[in-house]
Formats: structure tokens, sequence, C-alpha cells
């Protein structure tokens, strides 16, 4: 019989200060996170030096809550996980030198994981039967991929944003609209009230890259009709330019997600990142890949949200291949996916 894993993983990429427990890759014992929206919503976005120092009071609290949470000592801990790219700097720093830390006095193995290989490993924690190779669009605040997942640990980016991620335009437009930060859960609700055919919004395409996004152009469409409006005394229905502006996004990354699965001939696709929480993203997949007969995954909100558990399951593949790290490891704010320190 194979010995459990017990892996503790630290997350500190942006403004989530987050300490996990997860059993054997698929189990989560404990997920404790500490969210900075609060602090970080009168100024509209994230400040990093504000981000940094809250990492800075709150790790290890947040780690020794999620070992009690976990009913487990830190001597039961095959091995330490954190992020160490991509992300702020400073943020990813606090997680990265606690990691080492930790690691350094217990004699415990160190791991360190790819921020966005995270939110694909979400996709394994309430999936038990999800296996690759699958398509996965990657889709939060700071990425937009839509990426081949050949293996644990092994990707091939087809497709990634020209500019503005999709998180990023939602969090620009809900600002443009009057509706404030954190954009992407309140243009969701408020997009619930409003007629997402009300506006006719572009929908972009890179011509020599078909799985390639590009959503600035789009900012710019619902920018310029605001300004129209009021430049014409018009009255702006808040409602319908959010979910004319969603529906834009979604057709967008539903359109390329699916001409992406029928071409690789996969039969199973996820999605990830904190947009995934989307419910009009949620339920328009849930619909094309009944259509095509394709397995939809998706992880719980919880997950897609920048969290340790799912850091914790993708430390843990890269733990059974025999990866660790040395005490040089370091923060690599623009790392890319598949690129390893």
């Amino acid at each position: 019989m194979e010995k459990d894993i017990y892996i503790l993983a630290i997350e500190s990429s942006c403004d989530e200060t987050a300490a996990a427990v997860v059993k054997n890759g698929r189990e989560v014992l404990s997920n404790v996170i500490y969210s900075q929206i609060a602090l970080h919503t009168e100024y509209g976005g994230v400040v990093p030096e504000i981000a940094s120092r809250k990492h800075i009071e709150k790790i290890n609290q947040v780690i020794g809550q999620a070992l009690a949470d976990a009913g487990r000592e830190l001597s039961q801990m095959n091995a330490v996980a954190v992020t160490y790219g991509p992300g702020l700097v400073g943020a990813l720093l606090v997680g990265v030198s606690a990691a080492k830390a930790i690691s350094f006095a217990s004699g415990i193995p160190l791991v360190g994981v790819h921020h966005i290989e995270g939110h694909i490993s979400a996709n394994y924690i309430e999936n038990k039967e999800l296996k690759p190779p699958f398509i996965c669009l990657v889709v939060s605040g700071g990425h937009s991929h839509l990426v081949v997942v050949k293996d644990y640990g092994e990707y091939e980016i087809i497709g990634r944003t020209r500019d503005d991620a999709a998180g990023e335009a939602f969090d620009k437009v809900a600002r443009a609209i009057g509706l404030g930060y954190p954009g992407g859960p309140k243009i969701d609700k408020v997009s619930k009230e409003g007629n997402p055919e009300a506006i006719c919004f572009p929908r972009a395409k890179v011509g020599n890259a078909e799985y390639d996004f590009s959503f600035s152009g789009l900012k710019s469409a619902v920018l310029n009709y605001l300004n129209s409006c009021q430049m014409k005394g018009e009255e702006i229905n808040v409602a319908d330019v959010a979910a004319s502006f969603q529906k834009a996004v979604i057709d967008v990354l539903v359109e390329h997600s699916m001409e992406a699965v029928r071409k690789y001939g996969y039969k199973k696709f996820a999605i990830a990142g904190g947009v995934a929480s989307n419910s009009g993203l949620r339920k328009a997949f849930e619909e094309a890949c009944q259509k095509g007969g394709i397995t939809f995954y998706h992880p719980s909100p919880v997950y897609c949200t920048d969290n340790a558990a799912m850091i914790g399951t993708a430390a843990y593949y890269e733990f059974q291949k025999g990866i660790r790290h040395g005490f040089d490891l370091n923060a690599v704010p623009n790392l890319k996916l598949g690129e390893r320190v």
C-alpha cells in the first residue's frame, strides 16, 4: 500500500494570503484564505505595496490555521509548496520566503509551483475522474490562456490574450459604469437584470492566430458608447451595458475554446481562474459542451479565485516526479507556463 502524501501549500501571488493542506493531490484537508478585497476596493484595484505588507502580517497566522484545520502537525508534511510566479513580485516574495524558512527549519522538501498550473490543477480537486489530456481555458485578472494539458505538469499554450486579460477588461468596464472593484462579480450580478442584446459590442478576432484573444477593443467600444451617451444626454442603462459587454466576452471565449476542442479532437474541456466563477460563462460553456458531446469540468468558485489548495494539488504531481527546489528559489513575476527554474 502506497504511503499517503501530505503537502502544506502557500499562495500569495496577488491579494489573497492563503495556505492549505492537501492529501494525495486531490483531498483538501484545509483551505484558509485571507482576502484583501476590502483593503483595495477604495483604490479601485490592487495596490502592490499594501498587498505585500498585509501578506507579511497574515502569512504565519494563515499557515498555522491551515495546519490546525487539517488536524496535522508540520512534522507530518511530506513537502511545503509555494507559488513562485507569476504575480506581484513583493507579494510572491512573502510566500516564497515563508516556504523556504519552513523547509530550512524542518528539513521538509520545498516545491515551487507555477500559479497558472495551480489554477488548472484546481479542476482535479472535485473531479476525481479527470486526468490529462484535455483542453483548459484559464481566465483571470491577469491571464487569458487556452491550454492543451498534455499530462500533469506538461502544457502547450495554443491561445493567449494580445492585450487585456478577460478579468482585467471586466474590472475596467465595471469601473467605467460605476460598479467599482472587483469588477467581475459585480458585472455578473448586474448582468442578470440587463438585456445582453441591447447593445452590439464587437467580438475581436486575431487574424493570424485563431485561438488568441483581444479585449482592449471591446473595452474601448464600451467607453466610446458611454461617452457618446453622455455627449447626447442619453440615459445609460448600466444593466444593459454590463449584460451586453459580458455576452461579448463570453461569446469570444466560448467560440475560440470550442473550435480548439473540435480541431484537437478532445472530448474533455475545463475552465479555471477567477473569471471561471462567472455564472454566465459557466452556463454558456455547459450549453456548448452539451451540444458538442464534450464533458465539461469546472472548479467550485472557492477554487477559481486564488487559493492554496490548487497549489497543493499541482505540487503533488511535481513532487511525484521528483521535482524539488533549493533555497535559492526566488520570485519570478513574469514566469511563463511550462517554464521551470
